[in-house]
């Protein structure tokens, strides 16, 4: 059976519908990504909630040459639909398919590659100067900002910086309460009350007709200094507050309803005839058209498979599934704040992600969800640790990129004792490019007095969260990937005793005369499989477990030396440039070894996304290529 939507290749198409028939096709758009995510499993909830905008967007505005701009990019499945993508949307997140955000190399109607939040209005403030000074003021940039991203550091600097600018760029905000867990702090009871101040809007709107909506009289009224302070005072008394944006320089309008798609058209149409920075306020509901991830859009952000008709998710996505190794932080955490009462846990909108719900649930007094706010919430941690706190600051490796700045000044040169944990370091698999936790390790390797260590499995995790809590301790960064743990079913019995490590010192996994496998996290295991198949072939491997990246367990580095193996295999989960395995080297070099060394790591290229152990293949850090380096002749 056709349908609308199987007419839809490219936004143009949409443009000779009626506005009944763009209802139709939203709906056809809605069923469509559920149907499709059901079995191809990716972010739903999300892009449920913009569907009718999207429709709206490209209806209205004149996209490609018009720019939009999604931000975080997990919003624009539907985007994606109507932009020539609809047949190849059933690959979306898989190995050579579609990715799950935004690309300029995708397609011409991705504006901006985006994957991180808070970056929308920034690209196109950006995207809107260019424009003018290349003679182009009448083309239109649209940065769609949602999901809890407005609470991003990055988000403000761009307001404060496009209101003053009059560039022509307007502003959709997509407020639906939740970023993946529920949004929090001050802005989102901000937008709460003005959402509910209906005597305001409707006064606005009053105001707005009497004075000649967007004619010359109109405008040549609201420019008027006498009415622009009148206007504050009206503002100012009904809200008990006046509008943050407007008070930064925007044309505010809303809230509407992100739901219905003819309010939408003919608001977008009046706000395109408008010049200079606007706000449009939508409210819209996360994971709209699904009745369990409109019950549940946290869990329904990204639920794995599901049932498309009932929602009701696959029973092998969420019961009896391995233990993860941000399952036992979340455990260890726990375990271990009941022991010390100064221990803290923080993080920047990811409780869920980080395993910290049931720590909210049980210490909420000690439990700090801070927003999309990565460098506050590294500054905040520091602050903490100078009042005597034990911070444990758990933020995802390729988010803590955007807090280098505070890592180094406020706690690294102020050796504060905050407890910096990576999760999802290394390759995550389907997110790709914009989400590995490859960098870590050579961005923080440089940065005086930090201990930086991976564990092997999952106790040697609980055992570095107990070493890092411990009195005289500086700041400690804990890397851990995505995934399962090793030992799964000894774990699920009898969680492993936490114990105090020598900082600095590493371990001996097995023993070998002719190569050294020397290893850093969780492929220490993948090394030890690789030890044994070369067993097999005559080979005799000794595996390290170094446990350390810095600083570096020299007594192991000097006796691999002196040893005389006739090749050193560096493997880690990280970019070899300035990584684990040039530590090694720089190491040799140092001390004048003449060691002939093989680096393993992630090459010098963005990692697309794919399933995590194709992607250890591709990037030559899966068994079969330490393997190869073992053996691979001088």
């Amino acid at each position: 059976m056709s349908t609308i939507l199987d007419t839809i290749n490219y936004p143009a198409d949409l443009r000779h519908l009626s506005k009944e028939e763009l209802r139709q096709v939203a709906d056809e758009i809605r069923q469509y990504i559920i149907t499709t995510l059901s079995s191809h499993p990716g972010h739903l909830a999300s892009s449920l909630g913009t569907v009718e905008l999207t429709v709206a967007l490209h209806y209205v505005f004149n996209t490609p040459d018009d720019k939009l701009v999604w931000d975080v990019g997990h919003q624009a499945y539907a985007h994606k639909i109507v932009t020539g993508r609809r047949e190849q949307f059933p690959t979306i997140r898989t190995y050579g398919g579609l990715s799950g955000f935004p690309r300029m190399d995708e397609s011409e109607y991705d504006a901006f590659g985006t994957g991180h939040s808070s970056t929308s209005i920034s690209a196109a403030l950006g995207m809107a100067v260019a424009s003018s000074l290349q003679g182009n003021s009448e083309r239109q940039h649209i940065a769609v900002i949602g999901d809890g991203s407005m609470t991003g550091g990055e988000a403000f600097e761009a307001l404060n910086n496009a209101g003053v600018s009059k560039s022509n760029i307007l502003v959709v905000l997509n407020d639906n309460g939740i970023s993946i867990d529920k949004a929090v702090g001050g802005l989102n009871r901000n937008l709460t009350r003005i959402t509910a101040s209906r005597r305001y809007n409707e006064l606005k709107e009053r105001v707005w007709r009497s004075l000649g909506g967007d004619t010359e009289r109109g405008r040549t009224c609201r420019r008027v200094t006498p009415f622009r302070y009148l206007a504050f005072l009206a503002k100012t008394a009904m809200l008990g507050e006046a509008n943050l944006f407007e008070a930064l320089g925007f044309r505010y309008f809303g809230p509407i309803d992100g739901h219905d798609i003819g309010e939408l058209v003919e608001t977008l149409n009046k706000l395109r005839a408008i010049k200079g920075p606007r706000l449009l306020h939508i409210v819209t509901k996360k994971g709209k058209g699904l009745r369990e991830a409109e019950r549940n859009p946290v869990i329904y952000h990204a639920p794995g498979r599901f049932d498309a008709t009932t929602g009701q998710r696959d029973v092998a996505t969420y019961v009896d599934h391995p233990k993860r190794y941000q399952d036992v932080f979340g455990e260890a955490i726990i375990e271990l704040a009941r022991q010390n009462d100064k221990i803290v846990a923080i993080t920047p909108a990811m409780l869920t992600g980080s395993s910290l719900t049931e720590m909210k649930k049980q210490m909420p007094e000690r439990t700090f969800d801070v927003g999309i706010a990565e460098q506050h919430a590294v500054t905040f941690s520091a602050g903490l640790a100078a009042q005597g706190m034990v911070p444990f600051c758990n933020i995802y490796s390729s988010f803590m990129q955007r807090a280098i700045d505070q890592v180094i000044h406020d706690v690294a040169l102020q050796h504060l004792p905050v407890v910096m944990c990576l999760d999802r370091a290394g390759l995550v698999g389907d997110d790709g490019a914009t989400h590995h936790g490859v960098f870590d390790i050579a961005y923080l390797r440089y940065v005086p007095g930090l201990t930086i260590c991976a564990p092997l499995n999952e106790n040697e995790l609980r055992s570095m969260m107990f070493t890092a809590q411990l009195p005289g301790q500086g700041p400690w960064v804990i890397r851990y990937p995505r995934g399962e743990v090793v030992a799964n079913a000894e774990w699920n019995t009898t969680p492993h005793e936490m114990k105090a490590m020598q900082v600095g010192r590493g371990r001996q996994l097995c023993d070998g005369s002719d190569v050294a496998i020397v290893a850093i996290g969780h492929v220490g295991n993948d090394a030890m499989a690789a030890a044994s198949v070369l067993k097999q072939q005559g080979i005799s491997a000794a595996v390290y477990d170094m446990r350390f990246v810095k600083p570096l367990d020299s007594s192991i580095l000097d006796a691999i030396a002196s040893r005389g193996f006739r090749r050193v295999v560096t493997v880690e989960d990280g970019v070899r440039q300035g990584g684990f395995g040039s530590a090694v080297a720089e190491y040799f070099v140092e001390k004048g070894y003449q060691c002939d060394i093989r680096i393993l790591g992630v090459p010098d290229h963005f990692v697309p996304h794919g399933p995590i152990p194709q992607l250890h293949k591709d990037c030559g850090i899966d068994v079969d290529s330490i393997i190869m380096a073992c053996n691979e002749k001088k």
